[in-house]
């Protein structure tokens, strides 16, 4: 006999195949389902962060901020890199450190992108003009780019050189994005825009070397281009006088953006 006592068990539904999605960033992405292709992109929940300032305090969004750590590479910080060798003083390129070892943990812990935007050159320089190469040497006797010192660790900030690489006392993360540059501005010649505008990052925050060369030139073409800008002050150094650095933080207060500094930010997101 059929045992009536038993509850039939209920009939589940075909399980809908999941949508695979394609694009530069989840919120940035076309779904792929069985019957359509939506061109429908989920946004980011907005990150309010209120952080001091100077001309006026400023609040950012989190979702679409990004922090670029400029030129903090063994050429340049190392005492046995590229500037190193030539004689010039790291002591001012590693200033940097400390801070940037204090505030990256507490900036990715809070969700924010890292940038790590680095001198990485051809190895034949067919790139570079005949400006940045003399320059970048000099005299006939120096080393210049692409050429090697005579403690040997590669070729000048070659691309996947040692030199090129950031220095040991900074740890990348998994997530953060490294664009290599050629010029002093890191948005000529190289996908730095592109990759922003993908992720949806509209506002920038600048940290690294020097505060008056590669960090004001890529400042300057950024707020060019329409990105919100933040130079954090205490993040960035140089080994020009001090009143280089007053100019270019009267200029970028006055014209560009906004100047900040580290212990302000890790402040506010440590409210957060």
């Amino acid at each position: 006999m059929k045992d009536s006592s038993r509850t039939p068990r209920p009939k589940m539904a075909p399980k809908r195949p999941e949508a695979v999605t394609f694009g530069p960033a989840l919120h940035n992405a076309w779904q792929l389902h069985a019957d359509r292709i939506s061109f429908v992109r989920q946004p980011l929940a907005p990150q309010p962060l209120l952080i001091d300032a100077r001309p006026q305090p400023i609040e950012i969004d989190l979702a679409h901020s990004a922090l670029v750590v400029v030129d903090m590479q063994n050429d340049f910080c190392h005492p046995e890199g590229w500037f190193a060798q030539k004689g010039i003083d790291t002591e001012s390129a590693r200033r940097p450190i400390p801070v940037l070892q204090g505030l990256l943990p507490a900036w990715r812990e809070a969700g924010g992108a890292v940038v790590w935007l680095n001198w990485g050159i051809r190895a034949d320089k067919r790139n570079l003009s005949p400006t940045v190469q003399f320059k970048g040497k000099r005299r006939a006797d120096a080393v210049g780019y692409a050429e090697h010192s005579p403690i040997d660790h590669g070729a000048s900030l070659v691309q996947g050189s040692w030199g090129a690489q950031v220095i040991d006392e900074l740890e990348l993360a998994p997530a953060d994005i490294t664009v290599h540059k050629h010029r002093l501005s890191g948005f000529w010649d190289n996908e730095f825009d592109s990759l922003l505008r993908q992720q949806g990052i509209t506002t920038l925050l600048f940290a690294g070397i020097n505060t008056d060369r590669c960090v004001f030139s890529t400042l300057q073409d950024a707020a060019f281009l329409g990105y919100d800008c933040v130079l954090l002050e205490d993040a960035c150094s140089t080994p020009s006088p001090a009143f280089v650095t007053q100019g270019v933080l009267y200029i970028v207060e006055l014209l560009h953006g906004f100047v900040a500094t580290a212990a302000a930010l890790r402040l506010s997101l440590s409210r957060s």
